[in-house]
């Protein structure tokens, strides 16, 4: 039996910014989040077996699912948000693809593009589930183009959930779907970029500020926030807390290019220290 704190699943990427590619993805961005707190991590992905996740994931428990791609995705940030466009897509992740012998407490569903079964979030038992449902929202054209779509089959999931992260741009800042998706889970966050987020858990909804920060790369930071937020909530079950530490390192990593912006232990704990010292 290989015991688990932390379970992420979904694609490894590619990501092309500014000319230049590199290994990205929730998978990593994630799992990297989860070893800065101590947890013992494992990974579930597609991609080119000649990916080299090894060089990002060190540390981490890895199973590969070969595929004939590595999706990539090319990011273009501009004063209207970002704009994507997908090259190539790794194959699809249904439920047996995690090793039987693996065990977690916390499952996080990361998908990038579509590329997750939803009956894997009935896999798990009494798991703490996070989701970070981007990739069931998104669609694109013949010619790459990223744009978004109706989250299907949401409600059984959002049921099964303990904590749901997403921005304001995956419903298209539609306060309205943001209050239906929180209304059939236990607690939901919505990221706004450098204007904060919102917190919706138990019928109320808390809003926390950005940060005063010079921005360099914002690749990653929601996932950050996501595995940030799972693991202090399934520790302290205090979602307001979670919320905020997960602002804290979030607004730090997009400070950093990269998985550069990934944050280290020494982060976290100056994090946890900064918010206890306002709430004395």
């Amino acid at each position: 039996m290989v015991e688990l704190d932390y379970l992420v699943i979904g694609h490894a990427t590619n990501d092309l910014v500014g000319g230049t590619l590199r290994i990205g993805g929730t998978v990593v961005y994630a799992a990297r989040t989860a070893l800065a707190f101590g947890c013992r991590v494992g990974v579930v992905t597609s991609a080119r077996a000649d990916l080299d996740l090894a060089s990002v994931l060190a540390g981490v428990a890895t199973e590969l699912i070969s595929a004939d791609a590595t999706t990539t995705f090319e990011n273009v940030y501009t004063a209207e948000g970002r704009r994507q466009v997908i090259h190539g897509v790794a194959g699809k992740l249904a439920p047996g693809v995690v090793p039987a012998a693996w065990q977690a407490r916390i499952v996080h569903l990361g998908p990038v593009a579509q590329e997750l079964d939803p009956r894997l979030a009935k896999c798990f038992g009494s798991a703490f589930l996070g989701l970070t449902p981007q990739g069931w929202m998104r669609r694109w054209d013949s010619g790459g183009q990223v744009g978004r779509t109706r989250w299907k089959g949401a409600n059984p999931l959002l049921r099964r959930a303990d904590a749901v992260v997403l921005s304001d741009e995956d419903v298209r800042r539609s306060e309205r779907l943001l209050r239906r998706y929180a209304g059939r889970t236990r607690a939901l966050v919505v990221t706004r970029a450098a204007a904060g987020g919102s917190l919706y858990s138990g019928g109320s909804v808390r809003h926390f500020a950005g940060a005063d920060v010079t921005e360099v790369d914002p690749t990653g930071a929601g996932d950050i926030f996501a595995a940030a937020f799972f693991i202090s909530l399934q520790r302290t079950g205090d979602a307001w807390q979670a919320a905020r530490l997960a602002n804290c390192l979030a607004a730090r990593s997009v400070t950093r290019p990269g998985l550069d912006g990934v944050p280290n232990a020494d982060e976290v704990a100056r994090c946890e220290r900064d918010l206890l010292v306002q709430r004395v």
